[in-house]
């Protein structure tokens, strides 16, 4: 599988960006797509996932400003972020999980200036 992530860009505080992740094969057959971010240092963190059933989590610091959706036509998902705060600012990084199997995008840049 493999994952295109684009979407990512400058934004002022307040504003908004609209992540997307194209997959290679048909997202019916994937368990589960994630976004995840990684602000400067080790640790990257689950911002918002949506089943193959259609349910969805998302981070606290997500809830309320960001939504995961997705277009099966397409076989995209997602992710739309609203009121964004300087500490969205990170890496963005589309997910996808397959069986036992992870398979990762190449990630975005998002940075929100104050």
């Amino acid at each position: 599988v493999q994952l295109q992530a684009s979407g990512g860009g400058l934004v002022q505080a307040g504003g908004s960006l609209r992540l997307s992740c194209a997959a290679s094969t048909m997202i019916v057959n994937i368990n589960d797509m994630a976004w995840y971010r990684q602000a400067p240092g080790p640790q990257r963190e689950l911002v918002a996932a949506i089943r193959s059933g259609g349910n969805t989590n998302y981070a606290d610091s997500a809830k309320g400003r960001f939504t995961i959706s997705r277009d099966i036509a397409k076989n995209t998902v997602y992710l739309q972020m609203n009121s964004l705060k300087p500490e969205d600012t990170a890496v963005y990084y589309c997910a996808a999980s397959v069986g036992l199997l992870d398979y990762w995008g190449q990630g975005t840049q998002v940075t929100v200036s104050s």
